[in-house]
């Protein structure tokens, strides 16, 4: 069975399709610039797993149009990967935030199309983008195909009121709900599930801490397969620093600034989820391997982002290791995760005191599922590249009953 996987932006759509038969890729891209302010043409790039790609540009006004240029490169010209879009047998979307209502995937619905738009609040960059890529499925493909969504905050939602809630006036969470949500669950699920297969332990049996390193940054404790907590909160803009985001910091601090500079709270929103981060202290960019560079050169503000982000990933680990009451694996994943070996040494070097230890030489390798810590350490540590697609497809066979 093929499925289609969608993880829609603004302005992009994201597409994969795999067949689940053996769980096998057989074609990924992107469409970018839809409906671009300025009027330019859209992108797309369409990708086989031997290489061989199109690029081209063209008018995508919306993403009901982009969805139509997905599937005739689909099922056109010499890229094409089958005959006739109803070969596919399901289409799975990625949702940022499902709030408090969705607590597992399910199947798309009138009701959950307008549940998912009702928390557009709680991600504005994320969640409207969502349920125009359904719509554009809708448009298309009607009811002939079925559309399962998977969100992003469902395998958060078994943290606890003490570990989700904010001390704030109880009569915000009444009102609006203001509480922990997190991010990334979709990784944070498939890089524990994996670890679990690569050791042959039962997840119920484990304390693990997954570090979801990329543009976008979160940390989580899952305890006897359950998330115990996790770094990111009402918004991806919680936690520790990331590329443009300012993580976790005193709000008192955001008041000061905002009174000074007469700022407005959406000027300062663009500030704290923006230009802030590793770009916002080195000046420079948000990519950790310019930051990196500069840094190994000299350059004393691009030493202190990657100092400030090391450490305050080691404390948020640290923290979760004393709230579970231990640790039996950390797991490192996404971009920035699979690819820094010094960041992963630069981490662990903090931990040496519990007995963890590296080994260098598989700390160097890259892309593939590995242990890296030695034989006899304290605590298991692992670098297992990401799957969100894969794991979107495989959630949306299992709310199919397939």
């Amino acid at each position: 069975m093929k499925v289609f996987v969608v993880n829609a932006g603004s302005s992009t759509l994201k597409y994969q399709v795999l067949e689940m038969d053996d769980e096998s890729v057989i074609c990924k891209g992107i469409c970018e610039r839809i409906a671009a302010k300025d009027g330019s043409l859209g992108t797309i790039t369409h990708k086989l797993p031997d290489g061989r790609k199109v690029y081209r540009e063209t008018a995508m006004p919306n993403h009901s149009v982009a969805f139509a240029e997905v599937i005739k490169e689909l099922t056109e010209g010499e890229l094409k990967v089958m005959d006739s879009f109803d070969e596919i047998g399901a289409i799975g979307h990625r949702i940022v935030q499902g709030g408090s209502i969705f607590k597992d995937s399910c199947v798309v619905t009138k009701k959950v199309r307008d549940d998912i738009a009702e928390l557009g609040e709680l991600a504005p960059l994320h969640n409207p983008a969502h349920v125009l890529a359904i719509d554009a499925c809708t448009e298309i493909v009607g009811d002939k195909i079925p559309q399962v969504v998977v969100f992003d905050t469902s395998f958060h939602q078994t943290l606890e009121p003490k570990a989700y809630m904010y001390a704030l006036p109880y009569e915000y969470y009444e009102k609006y709900k203001v509480r922990k949500y997190g991010a990334h669950g979709t990784s944070h699920k498939y890089v524990s599930d994996r670890l679990c297969e690569m050791t042959g332990r039962k997840k119920e049996d484990m304390k693990i801490i997954t570090c979801h390193l990329g543009s976008g940054c979160s940390i989580s404790a899952i305890k006897d397969g359950k998330c115990f907590d996790t770094s990111m909160g009402f918004t991806p803009l919680d936690g520790f620093m990331m590329g443009t985001r300012c993580g976790t910091m005193d709000p008192s601090a955001l008041i000061y600034i905002a009174k000074k500079d007469n700022i407005t709270p959406d000027e300062m929103n663009t500030i704290c989820n923006k230009k802030s981060g590793v770009l916002g202290i080195s000046g420079l960019t948000d990519d950790n391997r310019d930051v990196n560079i500069a840094a190994d050169n000299g350059n004393e503000r691009a030493k202190l982002a990657v100092d400030m982000q090391t450490y305050q990933i080691v404390k948020f680990i640290g923290s979760y290791i004393a709230a579970m009451g231990g640790v039996d694996a950390i797991v490192f994943t996404a971009g920035i995760g699979e690819n820094n070996p010094e960041l992963r040494t630069a981490i662990i070097d903090y931990f040496k005191f519990l007995g963890i230890k590296l080994d260098e030489e598989k700390n160097a390798l890259r892309g593939k599922d590995v242990r890296i810590s030695t034989d006899d350490s304290k605590v298991e540590v692992y670098v297992i590249p990401t799957n969100e697609e894969l794991a979107i497809a495989r959630d949306t066979l299992r709310i199919l009953g397939k």
